[in-house]
């Protein structure tokens, strides 16, 4: 049986586990007709390169010692990621900066941080063509 083969058998297997009865050929023809308009819709709804994110750190207190929770905003104010981090350093805004790259796939054309030295060192140095 081929990939896409197997992948209809589990849609149809999920559906049936949820007391829809659907037979494997309907899938098939649903595929067909829908999935090139929902892959297109899939597509647009990617973030582009012309991005701007806002990282800011907050100080808090776990267990009464102090971390940093370290946090990326893009422009429409959805949070891209949050870390907790023991240190505020280089290397902590490395590694949110690395984390965020290879969740969104693309690095944003602007970037805005609270003038944090080690977060544009992190910048310099993971995406140097950021402003």
């Amino acid at each position: 049986m081929t990939g896409q083969g197997r992948t209809l058998r589990l849609v149809e297997e999920i559906l049936l586990e949820r007391g829809i009865v659907v037979s494997y050929e309907t899938i098939r023809r649903w595929g067909l007709k829908f999935g090139t308009d929902y892959a297109r819709r899939l597509r647009r709804k990617r973030p582009g390169p012309n991005g701007i994110w806002h990282l800011n750190e907050v100080v808090i207190s776990i267990a009464g010692k102090k971390h940093w929770l370290w946090r990326a905003v893009d422009q429409d104010g959805q949070v891209l990621d949050e870390i907790v981090q023991n240190r505020r350093n280089t290397k902590a805004a490395k590694r949110l900066l690395m984390r965020l790259l290879k969740k969104q796939g693309v690095a944003p054309k602007r970037m805005i941080t609270d003038k944090l030295r080690s977060c544009g060192a992190a910048r310099r140095q993971v995406m140097p063509d950021v402003s």
